[in-house]
Formats: C-alpha cells, sequence, structure tokens
C-alpha cells in the first residue's frame, strides 16, 4: 500500500511491501517505484522494502527546478531519516544507484549496505553516444510518456521537461572521484550487465575503489539487466542482502 509522505517539504510517494530487515528501493530515470517493487518482488519474502518516487517521476510531482544527482541523494536521506527511521540497505539501479553513492558518502551512518545495478560515477563513464539515439516518438520513448502519464499529478504532457532535464543532468553528473569512493565502508555489490550503458572499464574501476566491493557482470545482458534477467539478479542481490555483504574465498588476493 502507498501514500504520500512529505520529504524535504514535498509530497513523495513511498509504497512498503514485505517484512524484516529495511531494504530501500531506488529507481532509475524516467522509471517509478512500481517498477522496482515490480522487479524485486521476490525480496519482499525476507525483507521490509520501501520504495519511493523521485521528484517529477512516478506519482511524485515535479518542481521547477534543474535535476542533480545530490538533490536525489538528499531525498534518498530523507526518506531513510522520515520512512525507515534509521539505517537500511539500498538497492540502486541506474540513477538510482548514483543517488545511492553519494547518500552513503553523506551519511554512511544511514546506509548498512548498498547494491549498485548500472551505476556510474562520472558522467564519462557512460559509453561515448549511448543517448544519441532516444526519441520520444519511438516505441520504448512511447511507452515511458504512456508510463508517466499513468501516475504523474503533471500529466503525460510534462514529459519531454522530465527527459530534458534529465539529459542535461546526465551529460555532466555525477563527479565523484576514487578517492571519494575509496571512503566508503559499506559492502556494497556492483551489478551490470556485460553491455550496460557504462563501460566496463568504468564499472571496473568502481568495484576497484570500494573497501568491501564485489563484482556481478551478467553476460547476455544490457542496462535493463533487472528486466532482461531477473531471477539471476534476484539471486545475486537477495544472497548479498541475507549474508550483509560479508564474503569468504578460499583462495583470497584482493581480500586477503
Amino acid at each position: 500500500m502507498g501514500d504520500y509522505v512529505t520529504i524535504g517539504g514535498h509530497p513523495t510517494w513511498v509504497e512498503i511491501s514485505g517484512d524484516g530487515p529495511p531494504v530501500v528501493l531506488l529507481h532509475g530515470g524516467f522509471s517509478n517505484s512500481d517498477s522496482m517493487l515490480h522487479a524485486f518482488a521476490p525480496l519482499a519474502e525476507r525483507f521490509r522494502l520501501v520504495a519511493f518516487d523521485r521528484r517529477g517521476h512516478g506519482r511524485t510531482a515535479d518542481i521547477d527546478r534543474a535535476f542533480h544527482y545530490a538533490d536525489m541523494a538528499v531525498e534518498t536521506v530523507g526518506v531513510l531519516e522520515t520512512v525507515v527511521g534509521g539505517p537500511a540497505h539500498l538497492v540502486g539501479y541506474s540513477d538510482g544507484a548514483n543517488a545511492a553513492l553519494l547518500a552513503v558518502l553523506a551519511r554512511p551512518d544511514l546506509v548498512l549496505s548498498l547494491v549498485l545495478i548500472g551505476a556510474n560515477y562520472r558522467a564519462d563513464g557512460l559509453v561515448p553516444g549511448a543517448f544519441d539515439d532516444f526519441d520520444l516518438e519511438s516505441e520504448m520513448g512511447a511507452s515511458m510518456v504512456a508510463d508517466y502519464g499513468e501516475r504523474s499529478p503533471d500529466g503525460a504532457e510534462h514529459f519531454p521537461v522530465i527527459a530534458e532535464k534529465a539529459m542535461t543532468m546526465m551529460a555532466s553528473e555525477p563527479t565523484m572521484t576514487t578517492d571519494e569512493l575509496a571512503q566508503i565502508q559499506a559492502p556494497a555489490l556492483v551489478l551490470v550487465g556485460d553491455d550496460d550503458l557504462c563501460t566496463l572499464a568504468h564499472t571496473c574501476s568502481l568495484y576497484e575503489s570500494l573497501a568491501a566491493g564485489q563484482l556481478a557482470v551478467v553476460p547476455g545482458a544490457s542496462h535493463l539487466v533487472v528486466l532482461e534477467k531477473p531471477a539471476i539478479v534476484n539471486q545475486l542481490v537477495s544472497e548479498f542482502l541475507a549474508g550483509g555483504g560479508a564474503t569468504e574465498t578460499m583462495m583470497p588476493l584482493r581480500r586477503a
């Protein structure tokens, strides 16, 4: 069941499913909390899933302000403080994963562990030209507009504004450094498809910069790995969360 909760002075759609240790689901760009609750429904058998729509997404109205990942991190911290009432695991996808990184840097006390799916810590970590063919008139674009229109208080006609703000943000953000990433002590699972929007070199540098990182590259998958390989993704994420990010291997080198 979902309802509006005031986060940072703004009515924000929040939905909760399941029972157990808290897991906050952070959706990607052009998406919403419903998509995350659907994709990770199996986790509700073991965890309390808290999903919310960021400003300008899903059922949460937009405001007259540019998109910035830093603001998304502030929203995330607000949900942790107001809805969860303490620390939680963060499962972020795409933009949601970038917001999770900034949230843990700002408030490490509120983050138990991180699952970072399709994350990029710098704007230049994306494959060059990845969005050159983005078109609201395409089949995928039309689907996004319809999906947005079904939920948004702003109506489908506002989606081009959302798209422009998102594209502007992604062209120059985020701007994190490997030194900043090295400060993160929370266990983190970095997960991508082998044909992701993020270059594999960038993904590996993210993983290698994290003090307690784990890496999963799913074969035969794209940036939409959550939709393409749901069983594999849920198994990897569930095992990671259940173990609290702990790992013990038979032949440790990096973790020795």
